[in-house]
């Protein structure tokens, strides 16, 4: 596959799902078929610039690697970039001038590659609750975003605010002023019980490491717990919110995508079931969508 690949010098495409957490790139010919795929760590410059385009270039490499590619075949990859926190066009311009080598760059928030990719370039609207959160809409070929201002300013419904609240109950049930629960229990024990090392831990974490104390929530949900069940329907409620406001917007269906969705889906309030679908295809095949357009 290398020396074929190699040699051919047509045009490949390029798609990459940066998220707060982790970024994920595959690559495709123009006929779609997917050549490889590659993954690495956050992709969102706003928490640091070099370490997000690193981070894309070394997911791209992987997949590279996987397709048999070399560092020559660069000059023919076509990038749709889907990136959190490029919503403000000083971060977007400071994408687009790091110095990529791609043939061409398609740079959109990794809401607009998740819409794209939710309903195959058709309109509609995507919730994204993953480490962070955003709404986005696509009607009429015009791009609407709702939310996704960051932690903690924003971020509704999103994995952050998830981990937010669970350690700020669970300080307070350690101090005797909420009841305790088997969650918030564990949750103090990952800081030997001391509030002190809780603040101190504070002072480093990235939205990131808030979002990490998701999947002990989600195991103590199945178990019932009833802090987990408060806080998932919280969450479940700052997400309806989104959800009515992009169906007032035109979106007939809101696709929820991100790791969060399918823990929220079952809390939805009932208005917003009819609305709230899972995805026809993920960020990644959207931003493939994206590198096309630049062809």
């Amino acid at each position: 596959m290398s020396s074929t690949l190699s040699i051919n010098n047509q045009p490949l495409l390029l798609g990459v799902d940066g998220g707060g957490t982790s970024c994920r790139a595959r690559i495709t010919d123009l006929q779609g078929t997917i050549l490889g795929e590659g993954f690495a760590g956050s992709a969102n410059p706003r928490v640091g610039l070099d370490l997000a385009c690193n981070a894309i270039l070394q997911a791209t490499r992987e997949a590279m690697a996987t397709a048999g590619l070399e560092d020559k075949d660069f000059a023919r990859i076509y990038a749709g970039l889907g990136l959190a926190g490029v919503n403000q066009k000083k971060e977007r311009n400071l994408v687009l001038e790091w110095g990529f080598p791609f043939a061409g760059i398609f740079l959109e928030t990794d809401a607009y590659a998740a819409c794209m990719g939710a309903f195959n370039g058709r309109d509609g609207a995507i919730l994204i609750l993953g480490t962070g959160s955003c709404g986005a809409s696509l009607i009429n070929g015009e791009m609407k975003t709702l939310g996704g201002w960051g932690f903690p300013i924003s971020d509704h419904g999103s994995g952050t605010t998830l981990g937010l609240n669970a350690i700020r109950y669970s300080l307070l049930a350690h101090e005797g002023m909420k009841p305790e629960t088997p969650l918030s229990r564990a949750i103090m024990a990952r800081f030997d019980d001391n509030p002190e090392n809780a603040v101190a831990w504070q002072d480093s974490a990235l939205p990131k490491d808030y979002g990490a104390f998701g999947p002990i929530i989600t195991e103590y949900l199945a178990q019932g717990d009833p802090l987990a069940q408060q806080l998932m329907k919280s969450i479940a409620e700052d997400a309806a919110m989104l959800i009515r406001k992009l169906h007032q917007r035109g979106a007939e269906q809101c696709a929820l995508v991100g790791g969060l969705s399918k823990h929220v889906m079952p809390w939805l309030p009932e208005d917003v079931t009819a609305i709230a679908s899972l995805p026809q295809h993920d960020a990644m095949y959207g931003a493939l969508l994206m590198a096309r357009k630049l062809l």
